[in-house]
């Protein structure tokens, strides 16, 4: 609880004693590209291959006479849009994005750089993290959109090249009762998320105490605690929304 209310407290800094919009700006938009353009590359390498292999082993439990072959990319989709899209991509995203934050911040802490802003004047909570979590808001829903449509373009390579289901099926599959508001529902999840991550790991490294060793286990701390957090909105938001 003690942990709980400080992180609330932390949270609440944020916005007293504000630096102007323009240093906001500026700072939003170099972590948007730290946190978020420096990402797609291995959120799209994971979800291609992520979209290929849930088609393939779909396929594989679905072979029977009964069942019509467009269920496979059916299922794919509905996988990929209320789960594999932004909560699988959220994990990893707390292990690359949420490890860097919670290390940068605790080697400003161990090296009083955060003491020269605060003797400074500057509320240091609000100028170092603020920025981060907005830049998490900014670009985490647009990876999320990305590996979406990375994992159905991956499912229908793979299904097409290997002969598990024709081209015009999995089309058919992917259009078939779609349902527009999942698409809302992941994209709701991955703000959540991407606040999640942002605010626990910038929480974690803020408060960094002892050297280099306690910055490790900050960055440990932080995506362990990002993870679960992922994990127990992500079923109260199933359970609230759908």
């Amino acid at each position: 609880m003690e942990t709980l209310g400080k992180y609330f407290i932390f949270l609440g800094k944020l916005f007293v004693n504000t630096e102007s919009f323009k240093t906001y700006f500026k700072l939003t938009i170099d972590e948007a590209i730290n946190i978020g353009i420096n990402s797609i590359f291995l959120v799209s390498l994971v979800s291609f291959f992520m979209g290929a292999v849930t088609t393939i082993q779909t396929a594989y439990n679905l072979i029977s006479p009964l069942i019509p072959d467009y269920v496979i990319s059916l299922v794919v989709r509905d996988m990929t849009i209320l789960e594999l899209a932004p909560t699988i991509i959220g994990v990893i995203y707390a292990g690359k994005v949420g490890s860097s934050m919670a290390s940068g911040l605790g080697t400003m802490r161990i090296t009083e750089q955060i003491d020269a802003l605060e003797v400074m004047g500057i509320n240091s909570t609000s100028y170092l993290v603020l920025p981060k979590i907005l830049g998490a808001l900014l670009t985490y829903p647009v990876l999320v959109i990305i590996a979406g449509l990375l994992n159905i373009a991956g499912g229908y390579l793979a299904g097409t090249l290997s002969d598990v289901i024709t081209p015009y099926e999995y089309i058919y599959g992917i259009r078939f009762e779609f349902n527009p508001y999942t698409v809302t529902f992941a994209l709701i999840k991955s703000v959540v998320f991407a606040f999640l991550v942002s605010s626990i790991s910038s929480f974690k490294g803020y408060y960094t105490v002892g050297g280099s060793l306690e910055v490790g286990k900050a960055s440990t701390a932080a995506v362990t605690q990002s993870v679960i957090a992922i994990l127990l909105a992500d079923y109260l938001l199933a359970q609230l929304l759908l």
